[in-house]
């Protein structure tokens, strides 16, 4: 059965409806070199709101502050039906040692920064974006609750930080009475499902919606990459550009060029763009809530847009699990063993909570 962007999903905890596809503005600008221009990142925000899609996704960083000031033009006759997210914790001052980090001085300052470059009186959702290991989880918490008293968040949420220390975050915001956390933003795609480990299960149990970012490998899955690529030389033959980008980040390798082989094979039995097979993998993983599509244009946008109307076999989901399974490590591979079902359960038949 085919999804719209208007076929809402409750996000966490939370009464929050937001679309199963999130629109990416990382790409709204081009200070980074490879993103879009004003008219054309209008264009594909209309295209987007037009289909019925609600969610958007920026931070304070993004293009150097451009993809919030577009969105605050974009947003200005709509802000109350859309859902803005954006996020905290990046360099924003070279030099500035309190302009980075988790603490309670640069939330404050990043997110009064964020207010008036999208042009609103509240921010739907606030990420902390990057794990600093430095500052206290009180001192955010209890800062990210003053926020939401004071009306300029709404929502918060967490990104790029050990699955331990989110749990223990949402246990202490639970039993102080503070803003719970309802989304956890990670990557989370074909070639990359280490988060099955920890994060995802925790974001289960713990009533966080899983918001994954790349769910397309940086592009690994869409089959533009072949093995010529894994050459450090040919990689970097458009040095500055998402290709180089990927190679640095460990992404081009043979096994994820495997994988990519058997997204093509399906998308080729679907019908269908091997960008879209990648997409709706991630889209229909459990814990899932709405993966971030970053196009950088309209036929980008309108293909991956197209990955709400597939439909898996079970030999295709079969057959993408297989290839890009990993292993789940320790406790999880010895509690799933039979040695330890037998030492336990034996042959009982028991059901779990569902």
């Amino acid at each position: 059965m085919s999804l719209t962007l208007d076929t809402y999903r409750l996000l966490g905890r939370s009464g929050l409806r937001v679309s199963p596809l999130a629109l990416g503005a990382a790409t709204f600008g081009t200070e980074w070199g490879w993103g879009t221009d004003q008219d054309e990142s209008r264009k594909l925000f209309d295209l987007y709101v037009g289909r019925g899609g609600n969610f958007i996704d920026t931070a304070s960083t993004y293009t150097n502050g451009t993809s919030e000031t577009l969105l605050g033009e974009f947003t200005r006759d709509n802000r109350e039906s859309l859902v803005l997210a954006t996020k905290y914790s990046t360099l924003r001052r070279p030099g500035d040692p309190n302009s980075w980090g988790n603490h309670r001085k640069t939330m404050f300052a990043s997110v009064e920064t964020s207010l008036r470059r999208l042009d609103t009186d509240y921010i739907d959702l606030l990420y902390l974006h990057v794990w600093d290991f430095l500052t206290p989880v009180d001192e955010i918490l209890r800062a990210m609750d003053d926020l939401v008293r004071q009306g300029k968040v709404l929502y918060v949420g967490v990104s790029n930080i050990p699955a331990w220390q989110v749990s223990r975050m949402q246990a202490i915001a639970d039993l102080r009475g503070w803003s719970p956390l309802v989304a956890l933003q990670i990557e989370h795609n074909l070639v990359e499902r280490t988060g099955e480990r920890d994060l995802i299960p925790m974001a289960r149990e713990m009533g966080l919606g899983v918001i994954p970012y790349s769910p397309l490998g940086g592009g690994v899955l869409t089959g533009r990459y072949n093995r010529d690529d894994l050459v450090e030389s040919n990689a970097r033959t458009e040095d500055g550009t998402r290709k180089s980008f990927n190679y640095d980040l460990g992404k081009l390798t043979e096994h994820n060029l495997a994988i990519a082989d058997v997204v093509k094979e399906v998308a080729k039995e679907l019908g269908h763009t091997p960008a879209q097979v990648g997409l709706a993998w991630t889209l229909q993983s459990p814990g899932v809530t709405a993966p971030i599509i970053g196009a950088r244009t309209l036929t980008q946008l309108e293909d991956n847009l197209g990955a709400l109307d597939i439909t898996f076999t079970d030999s295709q989901l079969a057959r993408l699990d297989e290839a890009s399974a990993i292993d789940l490590g320790s406790p999880h591979e010895v509690l799933a063993s039979e040695v330890i079902r037998n030492a336990t359960r034996a042959d009982q038949k028991i059901e779990a909570r569902t």
